[in-house]
């Protein structure tokens, strides 16, 4: 059980897969300018994130492993991967289409988002099972999440602030996405005396 409690607080808050690893630097760029569309894809990269690191694990574990095909690792997880992503795609623009909308070209990038991949490969990387590859994916997502909401937050806030002309776009969104992952560096600590506590 605390096995499973470290691995969530790191996923979240130590090792965040934007702001630790930057992975998925794409839609937390692009998608980041309000809540609601923040909050779609957020939404959206957990459902395909959790998902598609079960099914690569089981394929990992009973397929590619057993025939010793493991180099074709990279190719067949991102297979799987656009293969969820039209699945969502194709949902959302039946059931939500607003939200749709409003993701635009950026839900089809879930497909290239690194961050997904990122994920399948690490806990394969990491020798989890099932169950934690499932939990790490899942606290993984939902720091993907965290971190573009807070984004958003900001950003909605900004546009009610005038800048200098050299920090408006792009210019500001990475220093603050800087000034962040400073900020989630200090729960490094909190980590490690989760750790020390599990092995004693």
């Amino acid at each position: 059980m605390m096995d499973a409690v470290i691995v969530i607080f790191s996923a979240v808050f130590v090792n965040n897969i934007l702001l630790a690893r930057y992975l998925g630097n794409c839609p937390f760029c692009g998608v980041s300018k309000n809540l609601s569309s923040a909050w779609g894809m957020g939404i959206a990269v957990i459902f395909v994130l959790t998902i598609a690191t079960a099914a690569t694990w089981i394929i990992h574990h009973f397929i590619l492993d057993p025939l010793h095909l493991s180099y074709l690792q990279t190719i067949v997880f991102i297979l799987v991967i656009a293969t969820l992503v039209q699945l969502v795609e194709f949902f959302l623009q039946k059931n939500a289409a607003a939200l749709f909308q409003s993701l635009g070209i950026y839900l089809p990038l879930i497909t290239t988002n690194c961050a997904v991949l990122g994920v399948a490969i690490l806990a394969i990387k990491n020798s989890y099972d099932f169950i934690m590859s499932v939990v790490f994916a899942a606290a993984s997502a939902a720091g993907f999440l965290l971190a573009l909401l807070c984004m958003a937050g900001i950003r909605e806030r900004l546009e009610t602030v005038v800048l200098p002309r050299p920090f408006r776009g792009t210019a500001i969104t990475l220093i603050i996405a800087g000034i962040m992952a400073l900020a989630f560096f200090g729960f490094s600590g909190m980590d490690a005396t989760l750790s020390s506590l599990a092995h004693h």
